[in-house]
């Protein structure tokens, strides 16, 4: 006997126990390939610098916060590949790189705005949400792409659709210790 407010359990389906339910796999999906999108827009935005650094210029001429940005921005693009692809293959440590790539990714962001803009952060995210050029387009991707990854991520039903393993199934013919 239940009271006004008490749901009727509802039983599983025939042939189905309601422990053997598979979780949807739709936000493990998602951020990986938001992932990889972002992996790509990480590598884009040093691979311009490099190759816009004029003959006879080295990166040993750069401030060091630059490298450090540099740095971050491939690292960040590497931990997002190596952590989309972890997902892909259903690994719960893909979900774990990803998120430290996208902090990584977003780090490298923050790094970049405090060294390039001496008016503030504002004006330089006016100036890469301007779509000016196609570096620009590629931060402005990563600044969209990388909270999604990190959101995405770290939600539980991604964490439990990688960390489910279908239950084994005895081959036919097959008996139980306790079955004859």
């Amino acid at each position: 006997m239940g009271g006004p407010y008490r749901d009727a359990p509802q039983s599983p389906e025939p042939g189905e126990s309601s422990a053997a339910r598979r979780p949807s796999g739709a936000t493990a999906v998602i951020a990986a390939l938001l992932g990889l999108a972002a992996a790509v827009a990480a590598g884009y935005v040093p691979v311009t610098v490099f190759l816009g650094i004029p003959s006879g210029f080295s990166l040993g001429d750069l401030p060091m916060w630059t490298l450090v940005d540099l740095g971050g921005y491939l690292v960040g693009g590497l931990v997002l590949l190596l952590g989309a692809l972890g997902t892909i293959f259903r690994a719960t440590a893909g979900a774990v790189l990803l998120i430290l790539g996208a902090l990584l990714a977003i780090g490298a962001l923050l790094v970049e705005s405090t060294l390039v803009s001496t008016t503030g952060c504002a004006a330089y995210f006016q100036s890469v949400f301007g779509l000016h050029n196609a570096p620009g387009a590629g931060r402005a991707a990563l600044c969209v792409l990388s909270p999604l990854v990190l959101v995405l991520s770290a939600l539980p039903p991604t964490f439990s659709y990688l960390r489910y393993r279908t239950p084994a199934v005895p081959p036919y013919g097959a008996h139980s210790p306790g079955q004859w």
